[in-house]
């Protein structure tokens, strides 16, 4: 296979426009190295993100329900969050699992990371796994967040993961990369 001609975009200046709660917003302004075409591109600008495939003592994969206002509804999605200036993503997802989920402890094990979202965003998340978490708190939430606890079965959550019923891309991304590093692994029903 051939290799294929790399080509770079230059950027020629770059502007911030509003920030946002959870974002800076970036113009840059780019060449298309195809047409030498100048555009304006948006770029948001945040933090990393983290979250946690959180399996307890009793084999129950651990989610949370909450409502997510860039669709008007309720996802079922993994705990997780933006990772605060200064902070490493393993602190990030232990100290989400903790305020979401009232859960903690365990052994954890780092399963990758991918872009946010590549089109228009500058951060990562960073996916976690914990095994053997138990409840020894209570949930801590922010003002914005209404979150319902919720435990699946291993096998129940793999059928829900195959049948397209998760809606958050991170935590579809985070359950494929959990079952293929768990593929040997006993499921109960």
């Amino acid at each position: 296979m051939e290799k294929e001609e790399t080509r770079n975009w230059k950027t020629i200046k770059q502007e911030y426009g509003p920030g946002l709660k959870l974002f800076q917003v970036r113009f840059d302004y780019v060449i298309n190295p195809r047409n030498n075409q100048e555009g304006r591109m948006v770029i948001l600008e945040g933090a990393d993100s983290a979250n946690v495939v959180a399996l307890t003592q009793a084999r129950r994969l651990l989610f949370v329900r909450q409502y997510r206002f860039g669709i008007s509804d309720y996802t079922l999605e993994l705990p997780g969050g933006i990772v605060d200036p200064g902070e490493g993503h393993k602190v990030a997802a232990m100290r989400e699992l903790e305020e979401e989920t009232g859960y903690g402890g365990g052994r954890w094990s780092y399963l990758g990371s991918i872009p946010s979202n590549p089109v228009f965003m500058n951060s990562y998340i960073h996916h976690w796994l914990a095994e053997e978490v138990e409840e020894h708190a209570i949930q801590q939430l922010d003002a914005e967040e209404e979150v319902q606890v919720v435990s699946l079965s291993l096998e129940q959550a793999r059928r829900m993961l195959y049948q397209g019923e998760f809606l958050h891309p991170h935590t579809v991304n985070a359950l494929l990369r959990f079952f293929t590093y768990w593929p040997n692994k006993e499921t109960d029903g």
